[in-house]
């Protein structure tokens, strides 16, 4: 059986049992599955299925592209680190230190607008990325799990964050739970200044990261060392490549991309240095994105996309008094299966198997 074949249709096989159930549950707990169906539509197109007069709502739309936007990001993170034989976790705190990075330099640098907010996306990829570093080394080096290490660098993130911006940040006296605003200067206007979705500019960021991802994955030279580097370390040793470098580096970008999410969010939909109480999960979510996506370009973009739609469904889901668990629980149901695939593929293979041997039999009892 062919292996890239059985996994793409395994993440399909997922997506479709994954919204199926969310049907199921929804029906079982007395509630309609049209209504259901309504708010996923109109999440996707903007057009309401019950009242066909209003027309179609573009905010609807606006908004699944604003929730796709981070998750791409992150997915790319996640997907750029598994394509090297690295499994990075600890993209969500990548994705804080670029959110901090992203507000120092809006607050403390005055540049005009373009390079100031080009300087601040920068600044968060470069934070995003040196925090990705340490967990490389230590993998590179010292053979210690990069899971290990980027789960607890996600809470250091966290705090170390909350820190800098209560010490080193002008906070607003009004919330004492935030900085002041960003200036004008270094954040991402409105794609539509009339519409009420925050829809912003940041999506020219994610298109350039998205480009990059497959430029350098399957066209450089130094993606096929990094992608043989993560198929087989010692085959890349042998045949001349820099394996620990590889490694570092491939963290290094990995967190780049995840750093790029946090300043997205920051300057597009905040617009002030933020005090975390909890983490936003952008980071973890990007992990189901890559797995879904096969952590290639169009999969990632494309599992983005539904796990984006499936975020801007909450706030239609509870119009109808569907429970936006439900959206998660079509979620997890995704990932779960995507998770188990390459034991479904052993299945499947075992299944193939077993019916040409029985052919094999067959046909050589046949020609007794």
């Amino acid at each position: 059986m062919n292996k890239k074949r059985s996994v793409l249709q395994i993440s399909l096989f997922a997506v479709i049992a994954g919204i199926l159930l969310g049907f199921v549950v929804v029906a079982i707990t007395g509630r309609s599955p049209f209504n259901m169906f309504v708010a996923l539509v109109r999440s996707m197109t903007g057009f309401n299925l019950t009242k066909p007069s209003q027309g179609i709502n573009v905010t609807y739309i606006l908004n699944w592209f604003l929730n796709t936007m981070p998750l791409i990001l992150t997915g790319l993170s996640v997907g750029f680190a598994y394509r090297t034989g690295l499994f990075n976790i600890g993209g969500e705190g990548q994705y804080i230190v670029g959110a901090l990075a992203a507000s120092v330099v809006a607050l403390t640098v005055k540049l005009p607008a373009i390079p100031h907010t080009i300087l601040c996306v920068v600044a968060a990829m470069a934070a995003g990325a040196l925090w990705a570093v340490l967990p490389g080394i230590l993998k590179a080096y010292k053979n210690i799990s990069e899971v290990v290490i980027c789960i607890m660098m996600n809470y250091i993130a966290m705090y170390f964050s909350n820190w800098v911006v209560r010490t080193f940040l002008e906070i607003d006296t009004k919330t004492n739970a935030r900085t002041i605003g960003f200036p004008e200067t270094a954040g991402f206007g409105k794609v539509f200044a009339n519409n009420p979705s925050n829809f912003n500019w940041g999506f020219l960021v994610v298109v350039v990261c998205v480009l990059i991802y497959w430029f350098v994955i399957e066209k450089t030279t130094f993606g096929f060392s990094l992608r043989a580097t993560g198929f087989n370390k010692e085959s890349a040793r042998f045949a001349g490549m820099k394996v620990e470098r590889n490694i570092v580096a491939s963290m290094a970008i990995s967190g780049a991309f995840a750093g790029a999410a946090g300043a997205v969010v920051i300057l597009g939909i905040f617009k002030y240095g933020r005090i975390f109480s909890a983490m936003d999960n952008y980071g973890f979510d990007g992990i189901s994105v890559a797995l879904v996506g096969m952590a290639n370009t169009p999969g990632i973009v494309l599992a983005g996309f539904l796990f984006g739609l499936l975020k801007a469904a909450n706030t239609n889901l509870q119009l109808f008094n569907i429970p936006m668990e439900i959206s998660e629980l079509m979620q997890a149901t995704i990932i779960f299966l995507v998770a188990i695939q390459y034991g479904i593929i052993l299945l499947l293979d075992k299944f193939d198997n077993r019916k040409k041997k029985g052919e094999v039999v067959t046909e050589g009892g046949a020609a007794k």
